[in-house]
């Protein structure tokens, strides 16, 4: 890897440029290490931590130990960093108002219900790639492969365990500021994870209602709910 040598005199328009880019790379990647964001930018580890202790002064990032699954390796748990609400809020939203435009219009012509409509076809890929993901998983393990698959898929979630189920945290969400207006979008994602895991569901908070985090509680599902939502999709395409 060809690191980017900062030993140059940098100027302020220089540093604020490069600060865009470790925030868009959090943004687009999920909660990031410094030296993942180094890797991903071309830059050394120590200027990807100079411009991240900036972010979380500025309150537009902030930081954890990182979550060891398996295995403890030997050593302090690296930190990761993500994006705040704040942080989320600094980029544009031009697409958002495209979007919102769009779905005024579909409302206008089609009633509540069309829009609905859209929101669960907008998903329909999304529920049968997940679908097929967790066909094969143990019941005790699809929260954590459902929340690493939404992190792959930009919306930065973790799973955790409490005394009655499962919880899905989603640090990101692309269509929150759409969402706001349009509580439809995440009304159709809670049935998918609830068509996914074969049992009711619970959104506990969410980004478009001003949370910082979307919570959605997971009941535990069977085996064969999962099975059949997989058979369910397969055929629908054929």
């Amino acid at each position: 890897m060809k690191y980017v040598s900062m030993d140059r005199e940098v100027s302020p328009v220089d540093d604020l440029s490069t600060r865009d880019r470790v925030a868009e790379s959090i943004l687009e990647n999920g909660p990031s290490t410094a030296t993942s964001l180094a890797t991903r930018l071309g830059l050394t580890p120590a200027a990807v931590r100079r411009h991240l202790e900036h972010l979380v002064e500025q309150g537009l990032v902030d930081s954890r130990e990182e979550r060891i699954r398996g295995e403890r390796r030997r050593g302090r748990p690296a930190r990761v960093f993500a994006l705040t609400a704040a942080g989320r809020d600094t980029f544009a939203h031009s697409y958002d108002d495209l979007a919102a435009d769009a779905l005024r219009f579909l409302r206008a012509t089609g009633g509540d219900a069309a829009v609905m409509d859209f929101a669960r076809h907008r998903l329909a890929d999304f529920r049968h790639r997940y679908a097929t993901l967790l066909a094969d998983i143990p019941v005790e393990d699809q929260a954590s492969v459902l929340a690493k698959a939404l992190t792959d898929d930009g919306f930065a979630a973790s799973a955790s365990s409490t005394p009655l189920g499962e919880q899905i945290c989603q640090h990101h969400c692309p269509v929150a500021h759409v969402a706001e207006e349009f509580p439809q979008l995440c009304e159709a994602e809670t049935e998918v994870f609830a068509e996914l895991l074969g049992s009711h569901v619970q959104r506990l908070a969410t980004i478009a209602h001003g949370d910082g985090v979307c919570t959605t509680h997971l009941p535990r599902a069977t085996q064969t709910t999962i099975t059949t939502a997989v058979s369910h999709h397969e055929g629908e395409s054929s």
